[in-house]
Order: structure tokens, then sequence, then C-alpha cells
């Protein structure tokens, strides 16, 4: 079980783990108040970056509970650079040398977006976990409508295919980046926005409902904060059961960083908590 959750990228973060699951799914129904809510606040085709910029690297340590235990498993990386016309995007996960005597995790991720529209021209998966390897380059060609992904065990022996996508598609860090720049307070409680990302050969919708605010969020370590707080929808499958909900708390400032990611899963539970930040576009004003 807990070899599931890091293969399908818990030590990247909760953020991403929304997307773990082992079946193809379709594309996911909108209702109607769903699509009105993502039309009022923004294009999925463009979004204009007032959140961040290059420099900035926040730190997250990952909990894992099992049989009442929490124990920590590994922490992840998030950074950004400032290429010019570009950022590279890179989130870097490991697992702690006290959690390797189970199994070992050095997960690299790095996306290349447009600063214009923060959507990826290529994004690079270079994951070693445990005996498993993976490389995967996915070059995303918008005009073609396609993402080609150079896939193999390394990326010596990687080989190319073809997807068919849509135009404006995100992978799994450039989305993570992209939504922080929606304008939260422009959202009511229950309002949801609709967004797919491609990711290991499929197109995967993802649905993230946001449930307001919360003026006095604890967060281990850090202190109390200002939060927006929102529930990804998980995918069921081998690690989310049907009644699983996720819980993201978010800094209720201009930086909108994650503080607080909570998520039963089949076996246990999750936390995913903000360890260190620096290189932030703004004062860091959430804290109480």
């Amino acid at each position: 079980m807990r070899n599931a959750l890091i293969k399908k990228g818990l030590l990247l973060g909760i953020l991403m783990v929304c997307l773990s699951g082992h079946r193809p799914i379709d594309p996911m129904p909108v209702d109607s108040s769903d699509q009105a809510a993502a039309n009022v606040t923004y294009s999925p085709c463009k979004m204009e970056n007032n959140t961040f910029k290059g420099g900035e690297e926040i730190v997250y340590k990952i909990y894992y509970n099992w049989n009442f235990v929490w124990l920590a498993a590994g922490e992840v990386t998030f950074k950004v650079e400032d290429l010019g016309n570009k950022y590279h995007i890179s989130a870097h996960g490991r697992t702690y040398k006290s959690y390797e005597w189970f199994f070992t995790v050095r997960d690299y991720y790095d996306t290349y977006v447009d600063k214009e529209t923060l959507l990826p021209y290529i994004s690079i998966r270079n994951v070693r976990e445990g005996g498993y390897r993976l490389y995967d380059a996915v070059t995303f060609e918008p005009k073609r409508g396609v993402a080609v992904s150079n896939r193999g065990k390394t990326r010596e022996v990687a080989k190319p295919t073809e997807y068919p996508v849509d135009k404006c598609m995100h992978d799994i860090l450039s989305i993570i980046y992209y939504t922080r720049n929606i304008d939260f307070n422009s959202l009511n409680s229950g309002d949801a926005f609709p967004i797919k990302i491609f990711m290991d050969k499929e197109t995967w919708p993802l649905k993230v409902r946001y449930k307001g605010k919360e003026a006095n969020k604890k967060i281990k370590g850090q202190g109390k904060f200002r939060t927006h707080k929102f529930n990804p929808e998980v995918i069921v499958g081998n690690v989310f059961k049907e009644d699983s909900q996720m819980s993201v708390w978010v800094t209720d400032d201009e930086n909108k960083i994650p503080l607080l990611i909570e998520s039963p899963v089949s076996v246990g539970s999750v936390k995913v908590v903000l360890k260190s930040y620096k290189g932030l576009k703004y004062d860091f004003t959430a804290k109480n």
C-alpha cells in the first residue's frame, strides 16, 4: 500500500497525489455552477502571473500516519528560476534516511512554462523509487493538439509516443503555479473550478472546490495564519476511497502558497506541512 502511494508521486506532495489511481477516467462532467465559477475568474489558456517570481523556494515536510503513528517520510522542494521569457519550475522529492529502511525515493520533476500563459513547453520526470525507474520528457505542441512523451526506464532507452490533448493543457507542476494566480477573493464558498492536466500518458481532470476563509489556522512549527481552504476532488482507486476528502490551506495574502495539505488514504492518512520558504514575491503577511 505504501509503495503505491509513493510511486504515484506522494513524495512530491499531496498537491500532486490527487491524480493518483491506476485506471483511466473519462472527462469529468462539469455542472453549470462549476463552469460559471471558472469562467468568471480566469481563462484556461492564459494566466497573468502576479503571485510568484524567480528565486522562490518552498520546502514541505511529508508525514504518513500508519497504525496511529505519524512517520516523517520525506520532503519536497519547489523552486522557480527566471529564464527570460519562461520559468523553470522544479520539484525534487526525497525520503528521509530514517524512512529508507522501507523505501528510498529520489524524484525529480522539471517544467518549463511560458511567462505570459504559464502553459508548459516541456515537462520532465526522472523517478527513482526503490527498484522502479522512470524517465518521461513530455513536449507540448498546442498547434498540433498533441503531447509527445519520450518515455522509458531511462533517458537512453526512452521512446517517443504522441497523445492527443487539448490546446491549453497543463502538467502536474504548471497547474500548481497557475492556480496560485486565481483571485481567491472573488470566489464564494462552494464555488468549484475544473482544470485538466496531462500525466502518465493520460489527461486527468481535476476539480477544486473553494470552502472559504479560515482566519486562525495553526500550522505545525510555523504558527497561526489567515488562510483560504480548498477541497480538491480525488480520483477513487488504489489510493483513495470513495468518500475520501482532501483539504488544502493556502495563505490569505498575495503569495498564496500552500501551508498544509491533509488527506485520508486507503490505509492511514497523510499530511504535507510547510517547512521553510524564501524568495517570495511579496512580504509574508498571512501570519497572525
